[in-house]
């Protein structure tokens, strides 16, 4: 098993450039299914949960290729419908093939997806949506087998604004006969992203950012070039490392906006920040202040995919913080691991309690998830002495060699195994 060893202590200082953000890519990728003509991706970074999406599509039929920072998508020998089922328990994003097939051949074998294990994610708002669709449905043992041939427009409000299910049905409707409606919809940067790939291959869909999206169904899309938007969350990484350990840390190639619950929060924590159209620097030269309270929520909240990170941040700022996870249950899992390095944090429920210590001090802990486990390398970086951590696997699902871009800010990251 991959680890990571940290010799911490370190202030960071540097400047790094954001590539596109996973959680734009995945979809897209997905959505390039829905044309037989090819597409080319740009500026997209080499991370397991990518890799793994690629190796599904191919299974499909797909070719896929890469040079350099650029995917080239070929689906115009799409033979198989059905999702490798050894494949699917690997990602969680396997899940939007279900649209784009469905749009594409109106048929659909899918395994309950696999991925981080942060809470219970229910698959019910995507399936209730495709149903109003037209869809058939029936699930039975592990898989998911749609009948899309009476697939067609339909209003659909969704109970709960699910980034996923957004996605999937605009997804599904794009070469759905008729006009969708999507109520309740997500408002992620990245439902926009999709919206735009869309629409460069020459479908209709509007509104995304708005809460209500509408897509007209076309008979065919063509294939495109397309650059999707920088990662937010592994900017907002960065950020929040820079503010834990100290230093002075530029990112370009952002989009501020995306970044805005998270740059209000470090605002007041006796950090500056410089914010430009597309370039962040922070300077932070002694301890953070204490957030009074952050409560994660759906966008343009703040991300529950930042929440960890931040708990780093608040253990070692002035004061006490309260954080409230209101999306996924059992994000606070790196609360042990924390606690292993010194940190003073009371969970209760979904609640934690973080008190300000002054450091940290390096000890072996375990990533049990993506997010959690990069906040584990800011704790690390952050901590006096050595911190070894296993699971690094976890990690690399959303970061390129975070190892490399800790080292490129003056942080000492190794790899081992």
């Amino acid at each position: 098993m991959s680890r990571l060893l940290i010799k911490g202590g370190r202030p960071l200082c540097g400047e790094i450039r954001i590539k596109a953000a996973k959680n734009a890519v995945l979809p897209i990728l997905a959505a390039s299914l829905l044309t037989k003509d090819p597409c080319e991706i740009c500026d997209v970074p080499a991370l397991a949960d990518i890799s793994n999406m690629l190796r599904i599509m191919q299974g499909l039929g797909t070719n896929c290729k890469r040079e350099e920072d650029v995917l080239t998508v070929r689906s115009d020998d799409l033979t198989s419908y059905s999702v490798p089922t050894d494949l699917a328990k690997e990602l969680r994003s396997s899940f939007f093939l279900l649209g784009p097939l469905l749009g594409r051949m109106r048929r659909a074998v899918v395994a309950y997806p696999g991925g981080c294990d942060i809470g219970v994610r229910p698959l019910d708002i995507h399936l209730k949506g495709l149903r109003e669709m037209g869809v058939a449905i029936e699930e039975s043992h592990g898989n998911i087998f749609c009948d899309g041939t009476r697939l067609r427009g339909a209003d659909v409000a969704l109970d709960f604004p699910s980034v996923g299910a957004t996605e999937n049905l605009m997804m599904a409707a794009a070469l759905a006969e008729g006009t969708t409606r999507i109520s309740n919809a997500a408002k992620e940067p990245e439902i926009t992203d999709l919206q735009n790939f869309i629409n460069a291959m020459g479908g209709k869909v509007g509104g995304a950012g708005s809460g209500k999206i509408v897509v007209e169904g076309r008979a065919s899309l063509h294939g495109c070039k397309y650059t999707p938007i920088p990662d937010r969350i592994v900017a907002g990484t960065l950020l929040i490392a820079g503010a834990t350990c100290g230093g002075d840390v530029c990112i370009t190639n952002v989009v501020p906006e995306h970044l805005e619950p998270l740059l209000f929060k470090i605002n007041k924590s006796a950090c500056f920040l410089d914010v430009r159209s597309d370039k962040i620097t922070l300077s932070c030269h002694g301890r953070p202040h204490h957030f009074d309270k952050l409560e994660t929520q759906p966008y343009p909240g703040f991300p529950t995919d930042l929440q960890s990170q931040a708990m780093v941040m608040m253990s070692v700022a002035e004061g006490t913080s309260v954080i409230v996870e209101n999306i996924f249950e059992t994000r606070f899992r790196i609360v042990r691991e924390l606690t292993k390095m010194g940190a003073s944090i009371t969970v209760k429920d979904r609640t934690a309690v973080v008190r300000g210590v002054k450091g940290l001090e390096g000890a072996s802990v375990s990533a049990g998830d993506l997010r959690g486990g990069a906040a584990l390398v800011i704790a690390g970086a952050k901590a006096e002495g050595y911190t070894t951590i296993d699971g690094a696997r976890y990690i690399d699902r959303g970061y390129e060699s975070i190892e490399k871009t800790f080292c490129a800010l003056g942080a000492d990251v190794k790899r081992l195994g």
